[in-house]
């Protein structure tokens, strides 16, 4: 049985989020959170190989340009699901932690995707 997107996001995080021994950010996202982004980035990883076969062959440039457009839509998409996921567990653990600062660093990041 498939979960569903919003039952992902939510199990996005097992544990904490929290700092490894070297003090880098760490994650702790559930089998099937990874596996979910995983097939969306197998996926996309299939349709480049695809946009570089049509280059290959001379396809038409709109045609190529469509689906560009539709590997975009889908890397978006991936990072609308870790944001959702990041905002839900370690934003909120963070800001409880009054580390404030999270703030900031979640609207440079946010600035970046929206580019």
């Amino acid at each position: 049985m498939s979960t569903s997107k919003q039952e992902q996001t939510e199990k996005s995080c097992e544990a904490d989020c929290h700092s490894s021994a070297s003090g880098e950010r760490m994650s702790h996202h559930s089998t099937d959170f990874k596996n979910g982004l995983n097939t969306r980035l197998n996926r996309i990883e299939g349709q480049i190989r695809g946009i570089k076969g049509m280059i290959e062959r001379d396809t038409y440039c709109d045609d190529v340009l469509n689906q560009l457009a539709a590997v975009q839509a889908a890397l978006n998409g991936v990072g609308k699901m870790l944001l959702e996921g990041h905002m839900k567990s370690c934003i909120i653990e963070r800001i409880e932690a009054g580390e404030h600062e999270v703030i900031d660093e979640l609207l440079i990041t946010v600035n970046k995707l929206m580019k």
